[in-house]
């Protein structure tokens, strides 16, 4: 079996993602992996015309966001580090299942490790699934950690 040495925990900061923070850590450990924390950044688009909100508003927003993201992801990784771990943080943009692929293949992950909400019915159907469109397409095993 190949030996797990970069292990890439991808997270949107919700309970799920918690969940799977705690089990991407405890591996991160148990195999002396280093561990890249990534949160992907979905890009604020506005919904109404700009005569209603203007676009530096928008802007204003999105940065707002990234501010946040970063300072969360930094939380992460402080507490990554306190448990053991070597972690980084890396903080994208764009689609979410491309984004998580891409970085697990230029960061030559071993293992990927992601939360799942466990939807299921009509739920699932419309909101979909990042983390079953990560397993269907990484480039290395998933690990899912449902909330």
């Amino acid at each position: 079996m190949k030996r797990i040495r970069r292990i890439l925990y991808a997270s949107d900061f919700s309970k799920a993602s918690r969940r799977a923070f705690t089990t991407a850590v405890a591996m991160a450990n148990s195999n002396h992996a280093s561990l890249t924390i990534l949160h992907v950044h979905v890009p604020v688009v506005p919904l109404m015309p700009e005569q209603y909100i203007e676009s530096a508003t928008w802007e204003r927003l999105d940065t707002q966001a990234r501010r946040w993201s970063q300072r969360r992801l930094a939380t992460l990784a402080q507490r990554a580090k306190k448990a053991g771990a070597r972690a980084t943080t890396l903080l994208l943009n764009g689609d979410p299942t491309q984004q998580i692929i891409r970085a697990a293949r230029s960061k030559r992950a071993d293992l990927v490790v992601v939360g799942t909400h466990g939807r299921r019915g009509l739920s699932k159907l419309f909101l979909g699934s990042v983390a079953e469109r990560v397993v269907g397409t990484a480039p290395c095993p998933v690990v899912t950690v449902r909330s």
